[in-house]
């Protein structure tokens, strides 16, 4: 899939930018922006793919993206209006260098370390929420006071790591061409077989030199993607399809044995899928918190 180089619209001398997303889904394509986003998730579910690594999302979840971070909210919603998210962009070098020389601010340096590879609070939520909550109708001076409130409870909590591969911010033409026709088609048929030999042919590779260029540039093996994101998605088919069975969601997930689908599962959630199917409602966050 193309990483998109994304341009935040915002007006002159705008350091602050609020945007509030409503809709069915949200913005489809892989894509990458110079300012740091700060995302609350309003209403909605589906998957976050985020450089190198996937994690579910749904309502009420906040995800810190750093600069230039290639992401997608791929959305699970068919209804208008089943996905809601107000964001917050800034540039890191505006308030890292300027901003941040003022002594009583050092605190919030450490905010900006944290962003480098992304994250999610797992702690102060729900005063972070509250805060995102306002600025939408926020005059321009208590927006700056919101994001100083922000920066400060976000520096605080405690978090997961969105990713730890930090991706290059440039790639030569013929790589990136590579990596958006690879992404394209692991995002749209990860339900289906998918070999080596099929997906290197794409890009006009042998399978070993496939697996080496995909490895440099992800920090990840071939097919511990293609793994994360089938479990990844069938951890929304468990939350979301009550009407479907293990067996059901191991075939829509793109897996064909059963067996392999258990052992895979419990490898990266630390449970079996059907005790995640039957602990959905009550503890899934619970669940969530054990794998991170």
């Amino acid at each position: 899939m193309k990483v998109y180089p994304f341009k935040i619209p915002k007006q002159i001398n705008e350091n602050l930018v609020v945007e509030v997303d409503q809709g069915q889904a949200f913005y489809n394509k892989l894509h990458q922006h110079e300012e740091i986003q700060v995302a609350y998730i309003v209403k909605g579910h589906g998957k976050l793919i985020i450089s190198d690594s996937i994690h579910p999302y749904t309502d009420g979840d906040i995800f810190i993206i750093g600069s230039n971070s290639p992401h997608l909210f791929k959305s699970m919603g068919q209804n208008e209006g089943d996905s809601h998210m107000i964001s917050l962009f800034f540039s890191e070098h505006i308030f890292k260098d300027h901003l941040l020389k003022i002594s009583e601010l050092e605190d919030l340096h450490q905010f900006f370390n944290k962003a480098t590879s992304g994250f999610k609070p797992k702690t102060k939520t729900r005063s972070i929420k509250k805060l995102m909550l306002k600025l939408p109708k926020s005059t321009t001076l208590l927006r700056y006071i919101i994001f100083l409130k922000l920066l400060r409870r976000m520096c605080n909590c405690e978090m997961t790591v969105l990713t730890d591969f930090i991706y290059p911010k440039q790639m030569s033409n013929t790589d990136d061409r590579r990596m958006q026709i690879v992404f394209d088609y692991i995002i749209n048929n990860f339900q289906n077989d998918i070999t080596l030999e099929k997906v290197s042919a794409l890009i006009h590779m042998t399978p070993n030199a496939f697996c080496r260029f995909f490895k440099q540039r992800t920090n990840k093996t071939f097919f511990k993607y293609l793994i994360e994101l089938r479990i990844e998605h069938a951890c929304q088919l468990l939350k979301t399809n009550k009407d479907l069975s293990v067996a059901q969601i191991s075939d829509l997930s793109g897996f064909r044995s059963i067996s392999n689908f258990n052992r895979k599962f419990k490898e990266l959630k630390h449970v079996s899928p059907s005790y995640y199917l039957q602990h959905r409602k009550s503890n899934i966050e619970e669940l969530e918190d054990i794998n991170a």
